[in-house]
């Protein structure tokens, strides 16, 4: 074998990790292709920091023979370092220079800048979110057939919701200081507010319990006087005179209108205190109510609140079953 040939073996040998990687990538960190402390290998690969796009990663001889390592074009200097963080990534030679001229890589969603120059963080946000959306237009079209298209549907759900955050996070800032200046007006009046509402209360409260005893004493009395009015009118009935019967009966309705008892309250127009009688239910038989009401909304949103508290925990109920319902996350 004549010194070119042997270039050439050694050359092809050197990269030979990396082609195997790229062909199998499986087989990384096993007997055929070893990964070990303190070594590395030439070729093309991607990596990304937590929650960040890939980055494409070279690391290759340069003119002089000089290997070098560059990470989205930025050169490294520990190789073995960028290796290890790279290397269960391997990418073709093709896929490296499209993502170095800023193409990214197929299986994620075509990133949209961040005008870092936009000095009002609404602005730049919603047109980055403008440019997100028109591709997610297109993108949403055509429905997922492919392992890429997963992919790069996950990154992209991934990237919306970053901004989101972003974006939540702005507004908490915006809003933070008017939320100061509303508990700061909030904390000047809640004393008076409130101590003034507390002792109306109060005053209330303290002339209720005379107020329904005049309440009891007038309904009586216009009980009483119903009871003389329809005595009355009984009385006018008997009688044999028209005329007389007529008057009579006339007397007694009036007295009977004149029985309504007049309403206990205290104070003035405009600042009047009287009983208000409420109605409220008192359930005395719970099955024959819940049979009366079980169609209602209001019910049947609450047992299946219930039901699907007691799914969450694993705990079946009578009269339910547990079923598992798939969804993306």
């Amino acid at each position: 074998m004549n010194p070119g040939e042997v270039a050439q073996v050694a050359i092809i040998e050197r990269w030979g990790w990396w082609q195997g990687a790229l062909a199998d990538p499986s087989k990384i960190g096993t007997k055929e292709l070893p990964i070990h402390p303190g070594e590395y290998q030439l070729g093309y690969y991607r990596t990304r920091r937590k929650n960040g796009p890939w980055e494409p990663v070279g690391i290759y001889p340069d003119e002089n023979g000089v290997v070098v390592g560059f990470r989205s074009g930025r050169q490294v200097e520990d190789l073995v370092d960028l290796f290890l963080w790279s290397c269960r990534n391997p990418i073709s030679y093709d896929a490296y220079i499209k993502a170095i001229e800023g193409g990214g890589f197929d299986d994620e969603p075509a990133t949209i800048g961040h005008n870092s120059g936009e000095t009002n963080p609404f602005e730049a946000l919603k047109i980055e979110l403008a440019g997100e959306a028109e591709m997610a237009a297109d993108f949403l079209k055509t429905p997922v057939e492919s392992q890429e298209d997963a992919d790069k549907a996950g990154v992209w759900a991934k990237r919306l919701s970053d901004l989101s955050k972003r974006a939540d996070k702005e507004r908490e800032t915006e809003k933070a200081p008017h939320l100061q200046a509303c508990r700061d007006v909030d904390d000047k009046w809640r004393p008076i507010v409130g101590d003034a509402k507390d002792l109306s209360s109060k005053l209330k409260r303290h002339v209720e319990p005379y107020l329904i005893e005049q309440k009891r004493k007038r309904d009586e009395e216009a009980r009483k006087a119903r009871e003389e009015a329809e005595r009355q009118r009984q009385e006018a009935l008997k009688l044999q005179d028209e005329e007389r019967r007529t008057a009579a009966l006339k007397a007694a309705q009036e007295a009977e209108k004149a029985a309504e008892a007049p309403k206990a309250s205290a104070g003035r127009t405009g600042a009047r205190v009287s009983i208000r009688v409420e109605k409220r239910g008192e359930i005395v038989d719970q099955d024959a109510f819940y049979q009366a009401v079980r169609d209602r909304s209001e019910v049947t949103d609450l047992l299946q609140s219930l039901a699907n508290r007691a799914a969450k925990s694993g705990f079946g109920l009578p009269g339910m079953k547990i079923i598992e319902i798939e969804k993306a996350v």
